[in-house]
């Protein structure tokens, strides 16, 4: 029987976070990639008492506070305590370092590293399918034939999304270098810290190494 593993993913906006949750779920088809944006949006659309509590905040323009988004959190790894899970998007800070701590054990923390150019062309740069979600990007992944999503056939542009600006991107990068700093000093202390080179997708043998 396989070993249970906890593993906590890093990495600035445009990292590749996901992709690298889907190879490892190549590798452990049984573990479970947990988003805290999926979290959130599960509560806020279910109207959970802790979904309307948050939402309480959001209408009013306030960040939601630790103890809501850490009991949303202890609520989904109290519901899958037996299985191995990978968690992106959490912890976002110290405070949520320290209360995961409390309420669970962590196998290991991958820092994904990329070149900041790359970064940015990656954010920038992607662009969906309007029809089926298809995701692409007009630097590194475009559609096969020029405007025809490749998964659906649908008819497909280039159109950034509001909120993928230069400005805006620098800005979420210089936050999540002052919010991150403490968590990566946080879990080097513990020694759990691996961090990666992923300009590129790893190999299935470099994945395992990384996670076991």
């Amino acid at each position: 029987m396989q070993e249970t593993k906890h593993i906590i993913l890093l990495g600035p906006p445009g990292a590749g976070k996901g992709t690298f949750s889907s190879q490892v779920k190549e590798v452990l088809p049984d573990i479970i990639h947990i988003s805290t944006g999926d979290i959130f949006r599960e509560n806020l659309k279910n109207e959970t008492p802790l979904g309307l509590k948050a939402k309480s905040y959001m209408d009013e323009g306030k960040l939601v506070p630790d103890e809501i988004t850490n009991d949303m959190v202890k609520k989904s790894l109290d519901d899958i305590s037996d299985k191995s899970w990978v968690l992106d998007g959490y912890p976002r800070n110290l405070n949520q370092a320290e209360f995961l701590s409390t309420i669970t054990s962590i196998d290991s923390v991958i820092l994904l590293s990329v070149d900041h150019k790359i970064l940015i062309k990656r954010i920038l740069g992607r662009f969906s399918c309007p029809n089926c979600g298809e995701i692409y990007n007009k630097y590194f992944i475009k559609p096969k034939k020029k405007g025809i999503c490749d998964k659906c056939n649908s008819k497909i542009e280039f159109k950034q999304r509001p909120d993928d600006t230069k400005e805006t991107l620098n800005n979420r990068l210089d936050v999540y270098e002052k919010n991150t700093k403490p968590l990566i000093d946080f879990y080097k202390d513990q020694g759990l810290v691996k961090e990666i080179d992923y300009t590129n997708k790893l190999s299935e043998d470099k994945i395992k190494e990384v996670i076991f």
